[in-house]
């Protein structure tokens, strides 16, 4: 499919890594993002955050991108799966249970589009419960109004506490 050449949407990618050379992964992740997705605009800082919903002693290196690209959701969200595999990562998860990964990269934000399907929900369901993904977030967006809470992610991760 190709790009939507007459709408730029802005995106925001959540990106991890608890695997391997953790800062290599996160940025040979977003350098691939820039070639095959879109404009990279800007990229929060990387932060050290323990593994959440599983045991691991590795801990995560995590980091939020915001991106331009006229790639429709479901294209993206398949372009993000392909880097993951390239990378090393086969599954996202076994039956809801998370592991140790190479690389995750998750659509958070498309615009300001509300969307339920099998494969993909926008905006992320989780991202209003999770510090490792609004510390970066409310560092290069805090501003941004979530389309279905409809407060600012700096409000959400006040919240968070």
């Amino acid at each position: 499919m190709l790009p939507d050449k007459e709408i730029e949407h802005d995106v925001f990618l959540g990106l991890g890594s608890n695997m391997g050379d953790r800062s290599e992964n996160l940025a040979r992740a977003i350098n691939r993002i820039g070639e095959r997705i879109g404009k990279v605009i800007i990229i929060s800082a990387f932060y050290v955050t323990e593994p959440f919903g599983f045991e691991s002693e590795n801990r995560f290196l995590n980091a939020v991108c915001a991106i331009k690209t006229g790639i429709r959701p479901m294209e993206l969200l398949r372009r993000t799966q392909e880097i993951e595999q390239e990378m090393g990562r086969m599954v996202k998860s076994e039956n809801k249970v998370y592991a140790d990964r190479i690389i995750d990269i998750d659509l958070l934000l498309f615009d300001d589009r509300v969307y339920a399907g099998e494969r993909l929900v926008l905006p992320h369901p989780h991202l209003h419960e999770r510090a490792f993904v609004l510390l970066p977030l409310a560092e290069i967006a805090g501003e941004y109004v979530h389309p279905v809470l409809c407060k600012t992610i700096n409000q959400l991760k006040a919240e968070l506490g």
